[in-house]
């Protein structure tokens, strides 16, 4: 039986109280025939008897109904037969009263969640949008004026052409980067590890933009005591593109004349430490949770005149999360930016 309606449940048992009343005060008294003392004593614990047992399981059957509805409405699950002896158990209101709060800080943090995924692929489309835009309208522009008679002045031809392959370089390099992050995050693109010495992985890669970094009067290297080789196991290539991602990030974005990035090594134990640190001109506490995110760029405007995709230090941390690694960055205005990651030393 299930009962919809308290006052429909208090009214029906107050109904059999009358009628179990009656009819053990009849049994008793005018049936068996024994004094109207005694008859009242076995009356009144026979109704007190069966009041217990019958308000017992009346109240714990509406009660159950109710916390089966709940549960249903929070867990989104059909309860099973063999959970309602273990629901009847947590009938007490504190108890539910927690799940349900438990439950609602649960929903409150999904929604928060989804309204900042919401925010993120809002930002990240008008950014994929901006980033293409610019070389697309750019090559646009030189083409026309190409057609439009440049083509045979020699003194813009050239260098038209020139604007034009950069440009075409710039949108391919954004597109590969996209493909890169696709590939990252979906988890199709495979971690080949094997043991190589990561000291010996840096110096190539500073080797590798040793000249853009003279062109911007930059200095790249490595710390003193890094003569040791420290064999690493992680997937080679991609820890080659990690440094070069991180360096060359540093030698566009540094902003000081004369500055310098440094590559350190610290042992941890089963671990070893990689940081490149720069003494440029620092990114501000507000921002240094987002340098990670596709697109992000603390300065829009110097940024894309520096060229890149915007999507350097996004496919960095997705490679090291994907050989299980930490990375941070901690910086100062005006002191500057060190990026940390982690590497498993080889066994």
């Amino acid at each position: 039986m299930k009962y919809s309606n308290p006052k429909i449940l208090a009214f029906i048992n107050a109904s059999l109280v009358v009628v179990v009343f009656i009819l053990c005060f009849s049994l008793f008294k005018l049936v068996i025939g024994i004094s109207l003392e005694l008859a009242m004593l076995i009356t009144a614990l026979a109704i007190l008897g069966f009041s217990y047992f019958f308000f017992y399981y009346s109240l714990q059957r509406f009660i159950l109904d109710r916390i089966r509805l709940i549960y249903k409405t929070i867990r989104h699950l059909k309860v099973p037969e063999n959970a309602k002896k273990k629901i009847a158990l947590k009938s007490d209101i504190e108890e539910v009263n927690q799940d349900v709060t438990e439950w609602a800080k649960e929903r409150s943090k999904e929604i928060e969640d989804l309204k900042t995924q919401e925010l993120y692929r809002r930002e990240f489309l008008g950014n994929v949008s901006h980033e293409l835009k610019t070389p697309i309208f750019n090559l646009q522009g030189y083409v026309l004026t190409l057609l439009d008679g440049g083509l045979e002045d020699p003194t813009i031809n050239r260098e038209y052409l020139k604007r034009t392959n950069k440009s075409i370089n710039r949108l391919i390099a954004i597109v590969e980067d996209l493909e890169a992050i696709a590939h990252l995050e979906s988890g199709e693109l495979k971690v080949n590890f094997q043991k190589f010495d990561v000291v010996s992985l840096s110096r190539e890669v500073l080797e590798f933009l040793e000249i853009k970094a003279k062109k911007k009067k930059m200095f790249i290297t490595l710390d003193n005591g890094s003569d040791k080789p420290i064999p690493v196991s992680a997937d080679r290539e991609k820890i080659r593109q990690v440094f070069i991602n991180l360096v060359d990030n540093s030698i566009k974005y540094c902003g000081v004349e004369g500055g310098k990035t440094r590559i350190r090594f610290f042992d941890m134990d089963e671990h070893v430490l990689v940081e490149v640190t720069d003494n440029g001109v620092g990114i501000s506490e507000q921002e240094l949770s987002r340098v990670f995110e596709r697109f992000y760029r603390t300065d829009k405007a110097r940024s894309r005149d520096q060229g890149g995709s915007g999507l350097g230090l996004a496919i960095v941390k997705h490679i090291i999360e994907a050989h299980k690694q930490t990375i941070n960055v901690r910086s100062t205005l005006g002191v500057g930016t060190t990026f940390g990651f982690t590497l498993e030393k080889a066994r």
